[in-house]
């Protein structure tokens, strides 16, 4: 097999583009940074909670909470 030679010449990008492109990198990075040391810190949470043999909800949770509802004005759409 013959190898074929080509001419590559890559597109030039301003300065601009070229910073923008490294802001967009560094910003992915730190999301993605900030996002490991919050399941860090889950982690480490609920590894405490284990230690403890503490379950992490006591009851089961609703969302409509015992007794009465309350009362809402029903308004008028203005036409």
């Amino acid at each position: 097999m013959a190898e074929q030679e080509t001419d590559f010449t890559p597109e030039r990008i301003s300065r601009l583009e070229f910073l923008n492109q490294i802001m967009q990198g560094l910003l992915i990075a730190l999301g993605l940074g900030m996002l490991w040391m919050m399941e860090s810190v889950r982690n480490g949470f609920f590894g405490l909670l284990d230690r403890f043999n503490l379950k992490p909800r006591g009851r089961k949770a609703s969302a409509f909470p015992p007794g009465r509802p309350r009362r809402r004005v029903v308004k008028q759409a203005r036409s």
